[in-house]
C-alpha cells in the first residue's frame, strides 16, 4: 500500500452546456444581499440547465485522516499504489508530477510533521494550510476570490459548551503543531479559522465522485445560500491528470452548475442537506449544523412531506393511523440495527433485517414513504454486492420509482441512484429496463456533472454497451441470452465494491 518513496523537492435545457472558460472567471455572478440570509450570489446573465456559473480551485484542502495512505494528497484521486514523501513519510502522491505540484504547499507541512513527530488531525492540517496561505498572501482577497477567507461566517459565538471545549482542544493542538519560525497568530484569529472550517468545509470526492475523501475551503462557493429546492448544484471535479506534462493538466476544482433556467438577477442557491428528509428534519439539521432557520418554500409549506409519510391506500387494506406509526417506529429501529450490522460487515444479517422490515412495511406504507425507500436502497445495494442481481434489481426499480416522485428532476443523487439501478438491471439481464434507467441517469448527469466528468464518461460507455446489447436482444432474444450465458460462464466472478458503511456526505463537511 505504501508504494515507493519520493524524495523531497523544493430545468429548461439546451443540447450543449457551457464549460467554464477559466477557473477564475466570475463574470456570471455577483454579490447581493439576500433577505433574511445576509450575503449571497446572484446571476448576472441568463443561464440554462448544465451551464457552469463558475468554477473555483480550493483555497486549501486536505485528505481525510482515514484515507491518507489511499488518496493522492494533490489531486485527491484514489490509487492502488501511491508514492510517499521521503521526508515526512506522511504525504502520498500518484507520481512525481503530483508531488512537485504539492511541494509549495506541503513544504511547511512536511517540516512541521517531522518536528512534531506525529500527524495532526485533518482539521488541524487544514487550519495550518489556510494560515500558511494567509502568511504568504495576507488577509485580503486572493486571486479569483470575491470574498476573503477572513470574511467567511464562523459562528464561534453560537457554539455550545461542549463545542467550545472541542474548539479549545483544537486550538491547543494547533499551537503545538504550528512552527515557531512561522508568523504568529492570536488565539482568537485561530479560533475563527476553525469556525470557518466547521461552517464552510466542503466535502471533496474521489475521481468518480462516489466516495468522500477530503475537506476543502472554497470561498466563493461559501457565498451561495441554501434552498431545499435549489436552482444550482455543486460538483467536485478532480481535473485531468492524464497528460504526461503537468502544464497540460487541468486544475482540481468545484463547479457550480445550473439545474434549469436561471434568469438574470435571480439569486443562486444550493442544498446543504439531502432533500429526502421531512421538512422538520431538514430544518433541525440546518439549525444545528449551520446555525440558521430555513424559510424556503418547501420547508414553510411542507411540500412533499405528505408523499414522504404516505400510507398505502387501496381497496384491499386501509391502514389505521396507529398501524402507520408502529411501522414507522419499527423502520427507525431496524435502520439502527442495519447501521450496526453494516459497520461490522454482516451483510447477510443486513439482508435478513431488510426482508423482515419490508414484510411489515409493504402492506402499510406507500411507495414514496421515505422509510420504505431507505430500506429498499440498502437492500438493493447489499443484494448487488452479494451477486443476487435479480432481487437487487427488483428493489432498485421500486426505489427509483419513489425517488422520481420526490426529488428534483435534475437532482444529482437521483441521477446516481438511476445509474446504480440501471447497472443492476443490466447485470440481472433485464436489458430493456436497465438501458432506459441508464439513459435517464446519463441525461441528469450531463446537467449535474457535465460531459467531461469521469462518472459521466463511464456512464456514456455503459450506455453505448447496453444500447448495442438491446439491439441484439430485439433482433433475436434467444441468441442474445445464449451469448450472454456463454460470456458469463467464461468471465471470472466480479466482486463489487463493499457497500458504504457510512451515509453519503452532504455538500459541506461537518465535524461530528
Amino acid at each position: 500500500m505504501q508504494g515507493a518513496e519520493i524524495a523531497g523537492v523544493t430545468a429548461g435545457s439546451r443540447p450543449h452546456s457551457k464549460e467554464p472558460m477559466t477557473l477564475e472567471s466570475m463574470d456570471s455572478v455577483e454579490l447581493c444581499e439576500s433577505e433574511g440570509k445576509g450575503r449571497g450570489l446572484k446571476a448576472t446573465k441568463e443561464s440554462w440547465a448544465g451551464d457552469v456559473l463558475f468554477a473555483e480551485p480550493a483555497y486549501a484542502a486536505v485528505v481525510f485522516d482515514s484515507l491518507t495512505h489511499r488518496v493522492c494528497h494533490t489531486c485527491f484521486r484514489r490509487q492502488e499504489k501511491l508514492h510517499r514523501c521521503g521526508h515526512c513519510k506522511f504525504a502520498h502522491y500518484c507520481d512525481r508530477t503530483c508531488q512537485k505540484d504539492a511541494w509549495a504547499v506541503h513544504k511547511s507541512e512536511c517540516a512541521a510533521i517531522k518536528k512534531l513527530g506525529k500527524v495532526p488531525t485533518e482539521n488541524i492540517r487544514l487550519a495550518a494550510r489556510i494560515l500558511w496561505r494567509v502568511e504568504k498572501e495576507g488577509t485580503g482577497l486572493s486571486e479569483g476570490c470575491i470574498v476573503a477567507v477572513d470574511d467567511l461566517q464562523n459562528h464561534v459565538e453560537s457554539l455550545g459548551e461542549e463545542q467550545r471545549k472541542d474548539l479549545e482542544a483544537d486550538v491547543q493542538a494547533f499551537l503545538n503543531y504550528w512552527p515557531p519560525e512561522s508568523s504568529m497568530f492570536g488565539v482568537q484569529y485561530i479560533s475563527n479559522v476553525f469556525g470557518v472550517i466547521n461552517c464552510n468545509g466542503f466535502t471533496v470526492s474521489d475521481q468518480r465522485g462516489l466516495q468522500a475523501v477530503g475537506v476543502a475551503i472554497f470561498p466563493n462557493l461559501c457565498l451561495v445560500n441554501h434552498d431545499c429546492w435549489p436552482n444550482c448544484t455543486v460538483i467536485f471535479n478532480n481535473g485531468n491528470r492524464q497528460a504526461v506534462k503537468s502544464m497540460f493538466h487541468t486544475e482540481m476544482r468545484i463547479e457550480l452548475r445550473a439545474l434549469g433556467k436561471i434568469n438574470k438577477g435571480e439569486e443562486l442557491s444550493v442544498s446543504y442537506v439531502d432533500f429526502l428528509n421531512l421538512s422538520a428534519e431538514r430544518k433541525e439539521q440546518l439549525r444545528s449544523q449551520y446555525y440558521f432557520d430555513c424559510n424556503c418554500e418547501h420547508c414553510t409549506k411542507g411540500i412533499k412531506d405528505d408523499l414522504m409519510l404516505a400510507a398505502r391506500s387501496d381497496e384491499e387494506h386501509q391502514p389505521s393511523e396507529e398501524e402507520v406509526k408502529e411501522v414507522i417506529q419499527l423502520s427507525k429501529d431496524t435502520l439502527q440495527k442495519i447501521g450496526k450490522a453494516r459497520s461490522e460487515g454482516l451483510y447477510h444479517e443486513v439482508v435478513k433485517l431488510c426482508r423482515e422490515c419490508l414484510k411489515k412495511q409493504e402492506p402499510v406504507l406507500a411507495e414514496t414513504n421515505i422509510y420504505l425507500l431507505r430500506i429498499l436502497s440498502i437492500a438493493s445495494e447489499v443484494m448487488a454486492y452479494l451477486q443476487n442481481f435479480e432481487t437487487a434489481a427488483e428493489y432498485a426499480k421500486r426505489m427509483v420509482e419513489g425517488y422520481m416522485k420526490i426529488y428534483h428532476p435534475n437532482n444529482a443523487q437521483l441521477g446516481m441512484a438511476l445509474m446504480r439501478a440501471g447497472v443492476t438491471h443490466w447485470h440481472a439481464g433485464v436489458i430493456d429496463v436497465g438501458h432506459g434507467m441508464i439513459c435517464k441517469a446519463y441525461a441528469i448527469l450531463l446537467v449535474t456533472h457535465g460531459p467531461t466528468h469521469p462518472i459521466t464518461k463511464d456512464l456514456e460507455v455503459i450506455r453505448h454497451q447496453t444500447e448495442m446489447e438491446m439491439r441484439m436482444f430485439h433482433e433475436n432474444e434467444y441468441v442474445y441470452y445464449k451469448m450472454r450465458e456463454a460470456a458469463l460462464q467464461n468471465r471470472p466472478m466480479q466482486v463489487l465494491p463493499e457497500p458504504a458503511k457510512e451515509l453519503p456526505a452532504g455538500i459541506f463537511n461537518k465535524k461530528q
